[in-house]
This record gives structure tokens, sequence and C-alpha cells, in this order.
């Protein structure tokens, strides 16, 4: 019996190794924000696709989905580009002033990539 519920135990905590490494949404503003700027690096690949972008206010980092949600949302290799114009609608952080946002939607060239429509406020 003590040996069963060791396996129990080591199984629901491996299960739950992905939720804990994943940060979620608990540490950003609930309140939504636009930043616009000029890209000037793209990285698509894990553990979160970003775009590195320059604006008024200096760098700023821009998270976006996983890379599924990233490639589903059609942001894909080749789509933008460092010189391209992008406006992030997004959340950012809560608390501290590190220039960071997590992006729900992001217009680049006009076109937009919706990485969270759940999350999109009317």
């Amino acid at each position: 019996m003590h040996i069963q519920s060791l396996a129990v135990t080591g199984w629901l905590l491996a299960a739950s190794l992905p939720a804990l490494a994943h940060h979620g949404w608990s540490w950003a503003e609930s309140d939504q924000s636009e930043v616009s700027g000029t890209i000037r690096e793209i990285y698509i690949g894990p553990p979160h696709p970003r775009l590195q972008i320059d604006t008024a206010n200096g760098p700023w980092t821009v998270e976006l989905g996983n890379p599924t949600q990233t490639q589903r949302a059609g942001f894909v290799e080749g789509v933008a580009k460092a010189g391209d114009t992008v406006t992030v609608l997004g959340n950012k952080p809560a608390e501290g002033d590190e220039k960071r946002i997590k992006a729900v939607k992001i217009t680049v060239s006009d076109k937009e990539y919706v990485f969270y429509p759940e999350r999109l406020k009317q």
C-alpha cells in the first residue's frame, strides 16, 4: 500500500511540473496596453516566441504565445522582419518597470495575429 501511494504521489508531481513551469498571467496587469515600435529581432521557438522592438521609450520584449499558438495565429517565419513596424496589444508586468509585454494580439503591416482570442477585450 505504501508503494502505491508513493507511485501516485510521484505521478501527480510529474503531471503538475508543466503547469508549474508555465508562468501563466498572474504576473501581468489585468488591464491591456498598446506598445508600438520597430522590430529589431524575431525569435520563433520554444518556450515562447518573442520579438525585441525599439520604441520611443527604449527597447521592449514582446512575448508571443507558445510555438503552437503562434503558428496557429499565422505568425510564422517570414511574415515579419527586422525593420517592420508593429503594434502590440497585451499585458505588462503588474510590478516593476520591466519593458516587457505579453502579446494578446499584434499588428504588422495591417495584418493582425491573435495569440489569445479569449483574452481580447471588446
